[in-house]
C-alpha cells in the first residue's frame, strides 16, 4: 500500500498528534476507549466506537480530506499480539 498522492504521512501524523494532545484532557474523562478521527487542517474531530464509525462521520463532513485516528486514552488504535 503506497502513500496517498499529495499527502505527507509523517506531516499528517505529526499534526494529528499535536491536535490530539490539546484535545486529550477534554476527551479522556468521558470518551476513554473511543476512536477519534481528526481532520488536521481544521482541527475538527469525530468520535466513534470503531475506526469505521469515526471515519464515516468524518467523511460525511469532509469527503475529500485525510484523517488521523487514535483511541482516546491509549497510544494506539489497535493492539496486535
Amino acid at each position: 500500500m503506497g502513500a496517498v498522492v499529495g499527502v505527507n504521512p509523517k506531516e499528517l501524523a505529526a499534526r494529528g498528534r499535536e491536535i490530539y494532545e490539546r484535545l486529550q484532557q477534554e476527551l479522556d474523562p468521558t470518551c476513554r476507549g473511543k476512536i477519534v478521527a481528526i481532520e488536521v487542517e481544521s482541527g475538527e474531530y469525530f468520535l466513534g466506537d470503531s475506526v469505521a464509525e469515526a471515519a464515516r462521520k468524518a467523511r460525511a463532513k469532509h469527503p475529500e480530506k485525510h484523517f488521523y485516528f487514535v483511541r482516546v486514552g491509549f497510544p494506539f488504535v489497535h493492539l496486535r499480539r
